[in-house]
């Protein structure tokens, strides 16, 4: 008779995975994650059939999650710049209070293990973010280009900007204005 499983075990592991992956790269051997989750490695196995769904479980979790914060009192009635600064101070946000959940979701984001089906369901998940664009797109204030290049230089843009934040505190203010103002001349069209 096979165990039942416990939410707190499998969030365990997925948080484990999150810290091994972090400092060793996906590539780490499942054993490193379940004796870092204080599993034994079969457990592992028991709440994801192999490595590769644990992949795709913990890049839906990380992607759920940072859904969750770009969303969170997402100001849906304001205008374009108002609502693309905000997307772009929670990612900040999110990302500098995670980072390691950011590196391994950058890490993520680029693996051939993660599947096609996961990355649809992620990007469902923006569904607001992509309407938001092509709304704007529609009424010539962002550039005609298509949500997921905005996407792209988004991403890029709050790495770097994340990057700078990390390496001189004293001005992470400074960057983060930078950044969205950068980010901003990128996809709009005045």
């Amino acid at each position: 008779m096979a165990r039942p499983r416990s939410e707190d075990k499998r969030n365990a592991l997925l948080a484990a995975a999150t810290q091994v992956f972090a400092d060793d790269g996906i590539n780490a051997p499942t054993a490193r994650i379940a004796k870092a989750a204080g599993v034994a490695e079969g457990t592992l196995f028991t709440y994801f059939s192999n490595k590769d769904e644990l992949l795709n479980q913990l890049y839906l979790d990380l992607k759920s999650e940072l859904r969750g914060a770009l969303l969170s009192s997402y100001p849906r009635a304001a205008d374009v710049r108002q609502r693309a600064r905000h997307v772009w101070l929670a990612y900040l946000d999110w990302g500098v209070a995670n980072p390691h959940k950011r590196k391994v979701a950058a890490q993520l984001a680029v693996s051939d293990r993660i599947t096609a089906a996961s990355r649809a369901v992620s990007a469902g998940a923006f569904v607001e973010f992509n309407a938001m664009v092509h709304e704007s797109m529609a009424k010539g204030v962002l550039r005609d280009r298509t949500p997921a290049f905005v996407g792209a230089i988004l991403f890029a843009l709050a790495e770097t900007t994340m990057d700078f934040m990390g390496k001189e505190p004293a001005a992470a203010e400074q960057y983060r204005a930078a950044g969205f103002e950068a980010f901003w001349r990128a996809i709009a069209t005045s």
